[in-house]
């Protein structure tokens, strides 16, 4: 896993709140990252670019090709927010997970970015457009996404024709917002995700 610095969304829940700014306190310079690549080749299956947002680093779809050449099955954790860029790494990719926030109408009360749920309903179909294999999810905090949002929001992402949806209970850890962090209560209950599963090929909850 390779974890990328930068991020131009500030979603109240984010775990890794460090990698938002575009530098880091702490960073490793790509060299070092081919470096240890290069001594597991053989030994790893893949490497899975996650963040932060990845797309946010110029230089990614170049990263993609080196490790490609490596003979590296290829990952991504996305929240789509570059479209450009999205779509020159896709057709490299073995495997995408795809970050939706909230009904597309209502994604800048998580993000904090106006425009940013059309930006995202575009990308999202781009995805599935693709053919590349691919996980939609929804981290789900109780305080962002009411239950009624999330059935609507489960609705889009099963319209656009996404094969596998997967929910996430909101994790204190790491969360920057102390109000977010008190506020854990879940409602996923067995009758709500089976509800839920029936709109997917493949459905899945990941308890906090």
């Amino acid at each position: 896993m390779v974890f990328c610095q930068g991020c131009p969304w500030r979603c109240g829940y984010c775990h890794n709140p460090h990698l938002l700014p575009a530098r880091g306190a702490v960073e490793i310079g790509w060299d070092e990252v081919l470096s240890f690549l290069r001594r597991r080749e053989g030994l790893l299956d893949g490497v899975v670019f996650s963040g932060g947002e990845p797309l946010s680093q110029l230089a990614l779809a170049d990263a993609v090709r080196t490790v490609r050449r490596m003979r590296f099955r290829v990952g991504l954790h996305t929240g789509g927010a570059y479209p450009a860029r999205l779509a020159a790494v896709l057709p490299m990719l073995d495997w995408i997970g795809f970050d939706i926030k909230a009904p597309f109408t209502e994604y800048a009360s998580v993000t904090g970015v106006p425009g940013s749920g059309e930006k995202a309903r575009e990308r999202a179909r781009l995805v599935v457009e693709s053919g590349v294999a691919h996980e939609f999810r929804t981290t789900v905090h109780p305080e962002l996404l009411a239950p009624v949002a999330l059935e609507r929001l489960a609705g889009e992402v099963a319209g656009l024709g996404a094969a596998t949806y997967v929910l996430q209970e909101f994790r204190a850890s790491g969360c920057n917002s102390a109000a977010l962090a008190r506020s854990t209560t879940s409602y996923l209950t067995d009758s709500l995700c089976v509800e839920l599963a029936s709109k997917f090929q493949s459905f899945a909850l990941r308890r906090a």
